[in-house]
């Protein structure tokens, strides 16, 4: 799910899955809070892909060069592809797919109007920036999820192979105009605390995930553990902003 360049992302460091995140689908799934859990995950999943598809094709119109416009069409059109992949899942366990998405609409939709860019700059970065923090979230949560739904996760959170247009054009406008840097790595700091306040305000609301991630329904997760996890999506921005040549 867009921007995610580096090898050094958080989930790849977990140990060997234990419990059920080394379950299929079929047999975690008769546990009726995990099934809602991972309800609510590809719920959430999958409106932020249909809300990214949106955005870039409205980013779009803010590219100063027609190749950049047909970049960001690219980008917009790899987002509904894993759009339609976590639909259809939803679709596949029973599930409503616009009855998962609808409780996360509001607060993606105040996070999308909150850091809405200026700019092209600003959208790449948040692009870059914002989405890969929502993408170093749920990388984690897979690490805990059964093998058949990881794999789909995973699948969906993958690479779009853009994250290098991004740092090529930041990059570039810093060197022609410095002061650009200032401003921009004012925005990141922004995106970083709108990205992890909306993460954990999704989590509080929705009962599956939340005791999910602190080890009631996945195996190996705790209060101490959840800490650590938003302490390595820090250290993972941090990385992305020095790619960009911002100051974290």
């Amino acid at each position: 799910m867009r921007f995610m360049e580096t090898p050094d992302t958080p989930a790849e460091s977990a140990p060997e899955p234990t419990g059920i995140a080394a379950q299929d689908w079929a047999k975690a799934a008769t546990e009726p809070q995990y099934r809602a859990a991972v309800v609510d995950l590809l719920g959430a999943l999958a409106y932020g892909e249909l809300a990214a598809f949106e955005r870039l094709a409205e980013d779009a119109k803010l590219a100063p060069t027609l190749g950049d416009k047909a970049e960001l069409a690219k980008m917009a059109s790899a987002e509904f592809h894993h759009f339609e992949q976590l639909r259809d899942r939803l679709s596949a366990i029973g599930v409503e797919p616009t009855e998962a998405m609808e409780p996360f609409v509001a607060a993606l939709d105040g996070f999308h109007r909150q850091t809405a860019p200026s700019d092209w700059l600003e959208g790449l970065v948040k692009a870059y920036v914002g989405d890969s923090i929502a993408s170093d979230f749920y990388r984690e949560v897979a690490a805990r999820l059964d093998g058949d739904t990881r794999a789909l996760v995973l699948g969906v959170l993958d690479d779009t192979g853009h994250a290098s247009f991004a740092v090529e054009k930041v990059r570039a406008a810093i060197e022609a105009d410095p002061r650009v840097g200032g401003r921009l790595a004012l925005w990141a700091r922004r995106l970083m605390g709108e990205a992890l306040s909306q993460s954990q305000r999704v989590v509080a609301d929705r009962d599956a995930l939340s005791t999910m991630l602190v080890g009631g329904v996945a195996d190996g997760f705790d209060l101490a553990e959840v800490g650590r996890m938003f302490s390595r999506i820090t250290e993972a921005h941090t990385k992305r902003m020095a790619a960009l040549g911002l100051a974290a």
